[in-house]
């Protein structure tokens, strides 16, 4: 006993704090990545992560198309109305105030829930566990579903993946140089519109591969981003706007904190983010791995 917590309390709201962070990574690395390289709020990500909770939906009640495929195409398909997004409005805004960006992506995410609030309404719809992951494995300090397993296990695969292929290859170095210096990274024949279209679309691509990562746990419904996004924001703000590696970091390191806090002090659990937040903020601005403009 500690502090008249049990260990194996601890152990199992670290747990559950580790699979929270897990959906924290994955929402904050595709928003980082967006401002990081296209300096673009982009406010319409809890909307995109919400629609690939419903293309996953839609795909199985729908066309008969199971997890497996879904968690493949769900994320294609949303990254493609991104693309067509970024080519058709967000692509004049560039030149522009990053405000300008700001409010247009949050009426893109207004128009996405009211469409899908009109036509699915605001109630719950269920998705089913694959039948690969049912049941789950005793750690000793408590039962875990393999599913949630499943979510921390590809979530940090996914989240190194995307890292590697931004900071380690010659095509992430190519859109780190055409959000830098376009002009110099065109002239040497390389599509630098292609390139910007393609990180917004990665970026929106990872919103919607969260959501088939949370239709088996959470309600499928409209209103699912609306929240969820406003802590990822403060994640990326923690972490340091546009630091990929940062961001990932550190919504893992929240998502424990925020299970520390559900053990000690329950009735803060909700906004400790928001006050660790404030503390990083007056202490360095520009986020824990940000760097000074």
């Amino acid at each position: 006993m500690m502090f008249g917590i049990s260990i194996q309390a601890l152990l199992g709201q670290l747990l559950l704090g580790l699979i929270n962070g897990s959906f924290y990574a994955v929402l904050s690395l595709g928003l980082a990545i967006i401002f990081g390289l296209l300096r673009l709020i982009n406010f319409a990500h809890g909307a995109q992560y919400m629609m690939g909770a419903f293309v996953a939906w839609l795909l199985l009640n729908r066309v008969g198309v199971g997890y497996w495929w879904a968690i493949l195409l769900a994320p294609i398909l949303v990254g493609a109305f991104g693309v067509i997004c970024e080519r058709v409005l967000i692509s004049k805004l560039y030149k522009l105030d990053h405000l300008y960006g700001l409010l247009l992506t949050f009426g893109i995410a207004l128009v996405v829930q009211g469409l899908f609030r009109n036509q699915f309404g605001s109630s719950g719809l269920s998705y089913a566990v694959p039948a690969q992951l049912t049941g789950g494995a005793n750690l000793g300090f408590m039962f875990v579903p393999y599913y949630r397993l499943w979510v921390i296990v590809v979530s940090l695969v996914v989240c190194l993946a995307v890292w590697l292929l931004i900071d380690r290859t010659k095509l992430g170095s190519y859109l780190r140089a055409a959000t830098e210096n376009p002009e110099l990274v065109g002239a040497f024949g390389i599509n630098v519109p292609l390139l910007i279209t393609a990180t917004y679309g990665l970026g929106v691509a990872l919103a919607g591969f969260a959501g088939v990562l949370a239709a088996p746990i959470f309600s499928v419904n409209p209103n699912m981003g609306g929240d969820l996004i406003i802590i990822v924001f403060a994640v990326v703000v923690i972490g340091g706007m546009g630091s990929i590696l940062g961001s990932v970091m550190t919504g893992y390191a929240l998502g424990l904190v925020e299970g520390l806090t559900k053990v000690f002090y329950p009735e803060a659990s909700s906004i400790v983010i928001f006050v660790v937040m404030i503390f990083i903020l007056m202490l360095k601005p520009a986020g824990l791995f940000g760097k000074e403009i």
